[in-house]
């Protein structure tokens, strides 16, 4: 049977029909930081006072000066409460005046909100201010929640009924949901439909990188992942401009409806991976869309190899149990889970956290998403010049060494803990990318989506877990960064054990990826008759020949 790295170099590796497709499905990214917008643009402690308005029937020409005066008490400091007023009575102004309010009780009649900022904020519409201030913490959960079940949902999703499939679902939740929180009349309606948006973003995040990498060559694979993050890095800095240029979250989340609905009208068009086509024994379906891409990338394509595509009549059966039955595929599962999970928590708590670094938070937001570009950009190339392996491992190390800086400078320092910060989170995006390609490459394609989708669900769990630990910062200011620095540097030192893939064909079966980054020569594969694991001495550490021996049995 034609292995498809051959038939990728003959139709093309990356082609006019690579170039559109890569295009159309990395399209989406521009936009997806805009579905943050809402719970990342907001104050958490907006200038405000009770509505008293209840004076006025008393005294309709008082000024607001006056009106403040007479119902509301004052802090310590002078200032006027933000969360209480004195209790309403049914006297003239004369009265109040000459003899004063002395009872408090919370607001009444909601509050007067204090607009230079923002128009309008979910603090504001919803009044998540005062005793209900911790609940933009659940907003932020409630979305976050909502990408983690996407990425479970439709990874495996994806491995039963195809990549468009589980493409275009998401799309069409994420278009229906995006203009139904922006409608939301109260906060639990706001967090179901915010639940629902991060649904359809975590399919598309998965599933567009993965169908983009499947069509591309060995040659240009990092491209499939590492475009997407440059399309999100930009969707960054336009999210810092929209939101300047728009004050108001509802009006926000119809501007961002208009690009999505331009993607659910392309988005029928894209087809099938013919990878997963012929994976599945669909051997005719494949055949025909070689044939296309062959005539799109104007590549002749030899009767011989069409007739090496033969019914696969043994399809292995995919999913999670491929993993759960291989030691070695374990092990690579839990280490690059653990890596994707600690450089997701440090990336989230930072930006979640964008408000509190002492900066414009417009200004702030810019330069996360100016950071990442770079970041994307430089790792094409690092990728193929140092490896998968080494990448990664710098990179969390060196971002979580960044992060743990942060804490050697006062809080009020905001020059330097905000550089400490967008550093911090320069290197973590690198090995966000990075491992959207390792994943890839770690695992076969019975099972490439179901790894990458609970990987990303564990991604997406950290997301959720990243607003409550930023809550622990009501102990000590230093927690959360301390939590996310170390995990990030213990996940960095354990990717030592992982293989190095690049420069190699994604394996299409499980012997494939358990001798994954073991070669020598002209890709030549040297196997041991005892073990399962390619031996290849120059290129494979001793940790990784050490570790894989002994998950193997003589029996093996």
């Amino acid at each position: 049977m034609a292995d498809f790295g051959e038939i990728l170099r003959t139709i093309g590796e990356f082609g006019l029909f690579q170039r559109v497709l890569l295009f159309a499905l990395c399209f989406p990214h521009f936009f997806q930081p805009f579905y943050l917008a809402s719970v990342l643009f907001f104050q958490s402690d907006p200038g405000r006072h009770c509505n008293t308005d209840w004076i006025l029937r008393a005294g309709p020409n008082l000024t607001i000066d006056e009106q403040l005066n007479l119902t509301l008490p004052r802090e310590k400091d002078g200032t006027f409460s933000k969360c209480r007023m004195f209790v309403p009575v049914d006297w003239d102004v004369d009265a109040v005046r000459q003899y004063g309010l002395n009872e408090t009780t919370e607001c009444q009649d909601g509050w007067v909100y204090d607009k230079t900022l923002y128009d309008a904020t979910i603090v504001t519409d919803f009044d998540l201010i005062c005793g209900k201030a911790n609940l933009v913490e659940i907003a932020q959960t409630a979305l976050m929640a909502g990408t983690a079940v996407g990425s479970l949902l439709f990874g495996p999703f994806a491995e039963s009924f195809g990549r468009t499939r589980a493409n275009q679902i998401p799309i069409v939740v994420t278009l229906i949901f995006c203009v139904t929180t922006g409608m939301c009349p109260n906060f639990n309606l706001y967090l179901a439909s915010q639940f629902m948006v991060g649904v359809g973003y975590g399919g598309v995040r998965l599933n567009t990188v993965l169908m983009a990498t499947e069509w591309i060559g060995v040659t240009k694979r990092s491209l499939g992942s590492c475009v997407s993050q440059i399309c999100g890095a930009v969707g960054q800095c336009l999210l810092a401009g929209m939101i300047y240029l728009i004050r108001d979250w509802r009006l926000a989340q119809y501007v961002m409806a208009a690009p999505t609905a331009v993607i659910f009208i392309y988005i029928w068009f894209i087809p099938e991976s013919a990878r997963w086509l012929m994976d599945r024994g669909r051997t005719e379906e494949a055949k025909r869309l070689i044939l296309k891409v062959a005539a799109i990338n104007q590549r002749p394509i030899p009767d011989s190899l069409l007739e090496k595509i033969v019914q696969n009549d043994t399809v292995e059966k995919g999913g999670i149990q491929v993993i759960l039955r291989s030691p070695v595929l374990r092990r690579h599962f839990l280490i690059i889970s653990l890596a994707w999970f600690s450089l997701s928590l440090s990336y989230y708590c930072l930006s979640f956290n964008v408000g509190n670094f002492g900066l414009d938070i417009f200004l702030t937001q810019l330069m996360f998403g100016v950071s990442e570009l770079p970041a994307h950009i430089l790792c094409i190339w690092l990728l193929e010049a140092w490896g998968r392996r080494l990448s990664l491992m710098l990179t969390l190390l060196i971002g979580g060494v960044l992060c743990i800086l942060i804490l050697a400078f006062p809080q009020g320092n905001a020059v330097a803990v905000t550089s400490l910060a967008v550093a911090g989170r320069f290197f973590i995006n690198w090995a966000g990318s990075i491992s959207a390609v390792y994943i890839q490459e770690l695992f076969p394609t019975s099972c490439r989506q179901s790894a990458s989708g609970i990987g990303c669900l564990l991604s997406r769990m950290a997301g959720v877990l990243a607003p409550l630990l930023n809550l622990l910062a009501i102990y000590h200011w230093s927690i959360p960064t301390t939590v996310f620095s170390i995990l990030s540097l213990v996940s960095g030192a354990l990717c030592f054990l992982l293989p190095e893939t690049r420069r190699t064909e994604l394996p299409d079966s499980t012997d494939e990826a358990e001798s994954n980054g073991c070669w020598v020569g002209d890709n030549e594969l040297i196997r041991d008759a005892k073990y399962r694991v390619v031996f290849d001495y120059a290129a494979c550490s001793r940790a990784d020949l050490l570790v894989s021996s002994a998950f193997f049995s003589d029996d093996d």
